[in-house]
Order: C-alpha cells, then structure tokens, then sequence
C-alpha cells in the first residue's frame, strides 16, 4: 500500500456501544496498526433527535478500557478535525448545493403527510412506494418544477430535502473485501435524501464528505451498511473523488436461534453485550472480565487466523491479522466460550496481580489481612485460582482460609461422620499439638504416619478432617490449607466441630 492507510470507527452516541461495535473498531484497529497506519475516531451525531447523553463519553471509555487507543478524534489532536459532526455541519449544505448545481441531486419539497399518503396507497395495491425514477416527474420536487418555481418556493423558506438523483438502467459493479465482486441495477435503488428540512445532512452524505476530507483510505464497518454502498460509491463517483476500499463485516449473531446478538439476549440468557456497565445493563467490566480476554474473544467472532491458536496478545492479532480471512457469514456468540476466554487469561496473570484483585473483593467483605504474613494472599490465590474464572470467584473457593466455618455440608456430614469420627480426631488433636514445624509437608508425613501406626484407614480420618477444617469437600491440598492457617486455628476448628456435630 502506498498510501498511509487511514481508518475510522464512527459510532453514533445514541445509547451505549454494543459489543458488535467494539468489534468493529477492533478489527479497523488491527488493521490500521498492521499497516502502520492511523486508526480515527468520529462521532457521527447529526440526529440530534436520537442524541444521548453520556454516550460519547461512554464509547471513550468503552475503546480506552480495551486497548484500542485512537490516534485522531474527540480531545485528541489531529489534523483532519473537528471530529464532532455536529461541529462540521457548515460543511455539507455546500456539498449538497454542488451535487444540485451539476445535476446529480435535485430539490424536493414533498410533505410527510403527502408522502404518507403515497406509501399508504401503494400498500393498498400491494406494493411497495419507492422515490425514484419511475414517479419522481409526478411528485413535488424540483425535477417536476420549473426553475422560476423552485427559486421562489425557496426563497419562501419553504422546507425541502436534497434527494441524490439516482439514474436508471445502469448496473453498478462494486467491490468489498470481505464480499467480493457486487453488481447492483440502480432501478431498484431509491432517490436517499441526503439533506434534511432540519438543516442536518442525513449519515449518507455526511460519511462520504468526511471519509473525504479525513482521506480515508479503507472503510470497516459492520454488514448492516452493506445495502448503502450503492449509494456511496455513486456519491464517490458524483463527486470525481476516488472511492476508499470497503469492507463489511459479518454480524454477531444469538447464542440460539435466528437474527443478530441483541441486548435482549444477553438479559434472557444473563451475559453482557456492553463493555462497560450502562444504567442498569452490566458491562463486562463490572462482570469481571478482562480486557484482553474480550478483545481476544471478539477478534474471533467472524475472523480466524487459518491456525488452532485460540489466544492472541493485542500485539499478536496486530501481527496476524488480515481482512482476507474475516467470514462472509454471521459468527455465533457462544457465553460459555467467553468465560473460556477469561479462565485462560486468569491463569496468565501472576498471583501478585491477582492478590491485588482480591483484596480489594476482601476489603468490601471487611475482611483484614494486615495481621498476616505478607505473601498470604498470595499463596492462597496460588492455591485455588485454577478453579476460578473471575476474581469474584475466589471468595467462594478460599473463605475457609480467611474465617472458620460457621456450618457444614449436611450430605458430606451424613457421609463422613461417623460413630467414631469425635474420638478419632481428638487423638488427632493430640498428634498435632505435638508438632513444631507446621509446614504442609511435616503436617503430612506425621499425620499419615500417625494414621498407619494406629491401624486406621485413610477415609476414616481424611475426609472428616477436610470437613471440619474446610466445612464442606471442597479446597486444595489439605495440608496446605492446615499450613497455611496455623496451627493453633486447626486445632480450634477440630474441636469447634466436635461439639457442634456431637
């Protein structure tokens, strides 16, 4: 590629950004990066009427948390800016004036109610109204109007739209990277009005007019744009300027069932589809998730790198990436591979950074660790992290290391606890009290030998000692656990539960 590649994620602040759309800028940064080229962020927020507050802010939030820094855009320097269309919009009122002056769009002064009843009467007779060459003549525009007419209607102020003139029997051959070859007959398309009564040019020539002016080179967007790229390559063409390459990506579709991932999905079936928590709808921030872990999985959705390797740095999809292998089908999102996903990042990560993690889980459970040794929190989390997916996790695999238990398993009591269970273990307190170097292997070499001289069987200490210690069957090694724990509070929890199961 000679040119610097240029590409821009251009999402509407209409609501919190959807996990297709973090795709998305994913897969425009990638590509940009891979190039060495320029990934742009712009705000496309020319209906005002569907502008939501915070929504910007959020989609800032939303790419910063995952990874993906923009080069350009929003409080971000650049020389291609503003990158608000809302500040551009002296712009396109020229650029819809010249489409008029060379005969490639035209003035329409049709009211809704007028254009209401058209649609109505078609559906009547069974068919479906289109605005284009076969009845533009017969409606209120300026194709239809004397020239002398259409100046006064507009120097009356009279409200009109700017309709591309879309010309007819003519078979349009376009190009996408992901699709293929395209060819569209252009009867079939209908007269879009690029220009609103409200002053506002609509998302069609507003994009073509940025894309421009910001010369991008390479336009990513999602399959749902794909029935506009007729209209855009002939905006290009309108205009005389080159046209960028155009990629359209496969939807995310649902877990089950027809159609695309929706939020009422993710409520139905208790998953995220939103990177950051939005109202009432939970981020997979907040749900605990690592950026990586979703950057990852969504890289996967609809591309594959042609290998079997799952798991991709940042910097390895950055190296491997390559339009050339995203799918033409929609990618089904799987929930449980997500988790997948965050299991593999969580066992990467150093017992240190997940220490980090869990206190902060502890401190809001008022649990104090000061008192113990400095790498405790460390060793526990090394000791049961490969059963957990979240840090949230933890707590349920590790509580019994923090605070003793308060009740026991009622189907392992029934199972363990034997007639005599009680005496056993008092033996075995005296065993243990016995011991000076409490370290999990001394622990374990005493108490089996212990074990062997008194002629018991394993199942008739080990499991009832697990239970009293740990309160249920569950937890690692046993005698890490005792180590780790101490002496004296293993002690105390054998003969609290003695008493409580007597």
């Amino acid at each position: 590629m000679s040119q610097r590649v240029r590409v821009r994620f251009a999402p509407s602040p209409t609501g919190p950004l959807h996990i297709g759309g973090v795709r998305t800028a994913l897969f425009n940064y990638l590509f940009a990066k891979k190039h060495g080229g320029d990934f742009i962020l712009r705000i496309e927020d020319t209906d005002q009427n569907r502008y939501v507050e915070g929504a910007e802010q959020y989609i800032v939030d939303a790419l910063k948390w995952c990874g993906l820094a923009f080069d350009e855009g929003p409080g971000q320097k650049g020389n291609f800016g503003p990158y608000r269309q809302s500040e551009r919009n002296l712009l396109y009122k020229q650029y819809a004036e010249e489409l008029i002056a060379n005969g490639k769009a035209y003035y329409a002064f049709d009211t809704a109610e007028k254009l209401d009843f058209h649609r109505k009467d078609h559906e009547a007779k069974g068919k479906t109204f289109i605005y284009n060459w076969h009845n533009r003549l017969k409606l209120d525009n300026s194709l239809s109007l004397m020239p002398e007419d259409v100046q006064k209607r507009l120097d009356a102020g009279e409200d009109y739209v700017v309709r591309f003139l879309t010309p007819p029997d003519e078979k349009l051959h376009l190009k996408d990277i992901v699709r293929g070859n395209i060819e569209i007959d252009t009867n079939v398309l209908d007269d879009k009005v690029l220009f609103k009564s409200d002053g506002m040019p609509t998302y069609h020539l507003a994009n073509i007019v940025d894309d421009h002016l910001m010369e991008i080179t390479h336009v990513i967007r999602g399959e749902e744009w794909l029935p506009s790229l007729a209209l855009h390559q002939q905006l290009y063409d309108a205009f005389g300027w080159n046209a960028p390459e155009f990629a359209h990506l496969p939807l995310i579709m649902k877990p089950v069932g027809k159609g695309k991932l929706s939020k009422r999905d993710g409520e139905k079936m208790g998953f995220p589809v939103f990177p950051l928590s939005w109202n009432e709808s939970i981020g997979y921030k907040e749900e605990g998730y690592f950026s990586e872990a979703v950057v990852n999985f969504l890289a996967l959705l609809g591309w594959n790198p042609g290998t079997e390797q799952e798991i991709f740095s940042l910097e390895e999809l950055v190296e491997t990436f390559s339009l050339q292998r995203v799918n033409k089908s929609g990618a089904r999102f799987d929930p449980d591979k997500t988790k997948w996903y965050n299991q593999q990042y969580l066992q990467t990560k150093t017992n240190a950074e997940l220490a980090k993690l869990y206190a902060d889980i502890l401190h809001e459970k008022s649990i104090a660790v000061d008192e113990k040794p400095e790498d405790y929190l460390e060793n526990v989390v090394g000791l049961i992290k490969e059963r957990a997916v979240f840090v949230a996790d933890f707590w349920d695999l590790s509580d019994y290391f923090f605070v003793p238990p308060t009740s026991y398993n009622e189907k392992a009591v029934k199972k363990q606890w034997k007639e005599g269970t009680p005496e056993i273990l008092n033996r075995l307190v005296s065993v243990l009290e016995g011991i000076s170097d409490f370290s999990s292997v001394n622990v374990e070499t005493i108490v089996k030998d212990w074990i062997g001289q008194e002629e018991l069987s394993f199942g008739k200490v080990m499991p009832p000692l697990r239970l009293v210690i740990v309160g249920d069957m569950k937890g690692p090694h046993l005698f890490d656990i005792m180590a780790m724990i101490g002496k004296a509070d293993s002690i105390t929890r054998i003969q609290k539960a003695i008493s409580a199961l007597a």
